[in-house]
């Protein structure tokens, strides 16, 4: 029986939000990042943006204040900060791909070492692709980080030395943030940052069946 134990999804959505810095613009893509709205310390400037029109999105509304005209990317209600605005799709996808964004969060399927990201199509036969703005955000936001599970529920790992789904962008992906742990996507290939307690460094690499480059 392992020793460790794994982020449950609310701390995984913490350890993003523990690594967002003060006075950026940051998506939150649909699925499991959108959590990380919740995690941001009020005190901390971050403006939060939802492809569907969106900017200064705050938290999750209080269970009964959830008003489902204001919605994010995933049809879920959401709050608005003081000061924050609506707009139309389209100048929500120019902001995405000019350049605007300092960081988006997205789920994935698979990324590679090397930072490639696959998260819109398993290329399965009877699967249904959901590209939406992945593409734009991948490319466009300065910074792409991915947050899912290490695993598949099958047990295969989803940090792969090269992705076999079809990909979303290629070398987008900065950092992955894991149930296990924390990586950061280098040239050279993957930097491990922190694992869960109990998970040593060398039984990570066990798991996902892959080396690790040394701190630079």
């Amino acid at each position: 029986m392992a020793d460790y134990l794994k982020r449950n999804k609310n701390e995984l959505a913490q350890r993003v939000a523990q690594d967002i810095p003060e006075g950026v613009t940051v998506n939150l893509g649909i699925g499991m990042p959108t959590l990380v709205a919740n995690f941001i310390p009020p005190e901390r400037e971050v403006l939060l943006h939802s492809e569907n029109g969106i900017l200064g999105m705050g938290p999750a509304p209080a269970q009964g204040q959830e008003d489902y005209d204001l919605i994010n990317a995933g049809k879920q209600p959401v709050t608005l900060k003081k000061g924050g605005a609506f707009f139309h799709h389209a100048d929500s996808f120019a902001m995405m791909r000019g350049g605007h964004l300092d960081i988006c969060v997205l789920g994935a399927f698979q990324v590679s070492q090397t930072g490639d990201l696959a998260n819109w199509h398993t290329g399965e036969a009877n699967a249904i692709p959901a590209v939406g703005g992945a593409m734009d955000l991948a490319i466009g936001a300065k910074q792409t980080w991915v947050m899912m599970d290490a695993l598949t529920k099958q047990g295969v790992s989803k940090i792969v030395a090269a992705c076999s789904y079809p990909l979303t962008g290629i070398g987008c992906v900065k950092r992955i943030y894991t149930d296990l742990g924390t990586l950061a996507c280098t040239p050279q290939g993957l930097r491990l940052i922190d694992t869960v307690e109990g998970l040593s460094a060398q039984a990570l690499s066990e798991i996902l069946g892959l080396k690790f480059i040394e701190h630079t």
